[in-house]
């Protein structure tokens, strides 16, 4: 049974940073492949970034978030900086036994329960 939850969120202003974190049981420790989605109001859920051996990141974050994990601690991360309004949304943390894209979110079973980011300008 895979468990995800999802913490760190918050409001800043622009320019700010925050750290996700995910803490998993039954997915990090047997290296299932791990990724972040946002969804905004309105809006798609879309991918962020995923990690599964090497990293992908969506264009709209590439060079402002980095997606990591702790397989000791079983958490994944996302360091977000240069927060922009725009990246305002619930954020959620999925694993997959195995993705292939790594940004699609049909490729994940488990969800964590999202955390909101707010970003001011």
């Amino acid at each position: 049974q895979v468990q995800l939850v999802d913490s760190g969120g918050g409001s800043v202003q622009a320019g700010g940073s925050l750290r996700l974190t995910c803490t998993s049981s039954g997915a990090i420790e047997h290296d299932y492949c791990m990724g972040w989605f946002r969804q905004a109001p309105g809006k798609e859920r879309e991918g962020v970034a995923a990690i599964y051996g090497s990293t992908r990141y969506a264009d709209s974050v590439k060079g402002r978030f980095t997606i990591s994990k702790d397989n000791a601690k079983n958490s994944l991360y996302l360091q977000m900086n240069s927060l922009k309004p725009e990246d305002t949304a619930m954020y959620y943390c999925a694993a997959a036994f195995f993705c292939v894209d790594g940004l699609g979110q049909y490729e994940y079973k488990y969800w964590g329960q999202g955390t909101q980011v707010t970003v001011s300008s």
